[in-house]
């Protein structure tokens, strides 16, 4: 599917992966992936920025067509291996999540056609994988950001220490993790005084124990929001895309903090119904066994 204009306000920047579970099933995946298939559901107009290797280029655009979600044909396909992730679903519907393996992401960069759209006015949103931690840097530093309001997800923060969150956080007015450990671990990270510093705003969400707002920008303050933990029926895998895709689209439309983080429980809850971290219709025939 080509470039649509009007899509470009909003552009979603990420890795589109394959998802090996660890009982052979074969499927598209990873965060930006489930955040397009959200804001497509939610009616949220963007424009796709990825890359999938050549390997597997029809079990990953399938999903993109069906579902009218638009993407740069002339870009997607790298020449070389997806990006891939092993998932074991464990007995209590939490994921195991391992060997990520970059592939194409590696050496990720925008394409002049690609800098073009990033350069216009509106907002981008940016997965945190390493191909593109570098990319969000490069383009930072050659200020063609100055237009967009930029957000990110630091996944799990695995790869992070305090001083590399800091770099990053420098191109990112809001960001997101999805943190593993314990609320005082989070406090005695220090990432609230980096965000504090920068006067940016920061939401940790902690799974069924709550959300944590750091909220730097001027005027702001932190907050904690409870959530009414909800029974698992399917896996926790593809929450917290859920909540940021949920969460990012409120706040976008009213600039309500609490209102976005009310949304982004509804889309994190919805999403432990579900065996993937898309309900079954949303995969048709794409996937393999």
């Amino acid at each position: 599917m080509t470039s649509v204009p009007s899509a470009a306000g909003n552009l979603l920047l990420g890795p589109l992966s394959l998802d090996l579970y660890r009982d052979g099933t074969v499927q598209p995946g990873g965060g930006a992936l489930n955040m397009a298939w959200h804001w497509r559901t939610l009616g949220v107009p963007f424009h796709f920025l990825t890359r999938v290797g050549s390997d597997h280029r029809e079990i990953a655009l399938g999903l993109l067509d069906r579902h009218g979600i638009g993407y740069s044909t002339a870009s997607v396909v790298g020449e070389g291996a997806s990006a891939t992730v092993e998932i074991e679903i464990l007995p209590d519907g939490q994921p195991h999540m391992d060997r990520f393996e970059d592939g194409v992401w590696a050496d990720y960069r925008s394409t002049p056609d690609e800098e073009a759209l990033i350069a216009l006015p509106g907002r981008l949103h940016v997965v945190l994988v390493e191909g593109a931690i570098a990319e969000l840097g490069r383009l930072h530093g050659a200020g063609m950001l100055l237009e967009r309001e930029v957000s990110a997800d630091f996944l799990g923060f695995r790869h992070y220490t305090v001083e590399r969150f800091a770099d990053t956080m420098a191109a990112i007015d809001v960001a997101f993790i999805g943190w593993p450990g314990d609320r005082d671990d989070l406090t005695r990270a220090g990432l609230r005084d980096v965000v504090h510093g920068l006067g940016r705003l920061l939401v940790v969400t902690l799974g069924s124990r709550g959300v944590q707002v750091f909220d730097g920008r001027p005027g702001g303050s932190d907050r904690w929001f409870d959530v009414t933990p909800v029974p698992v029926e399917g896996t926790t895998v593809g929450c917290g895309d859920a909540f940021i895709a949920w969460f990012l689209a409120e706040f976008w439309r009213t600039r309500d903090l609490a209102a976005a983080v009310e949304r982004g429980k509804i889309g994190g809850a919805m999403a432990t119904h579900w065996r993937h971290p898309l309900p079954d219709e949303a995969y048709g025939s794409d996937g393999e066994r």
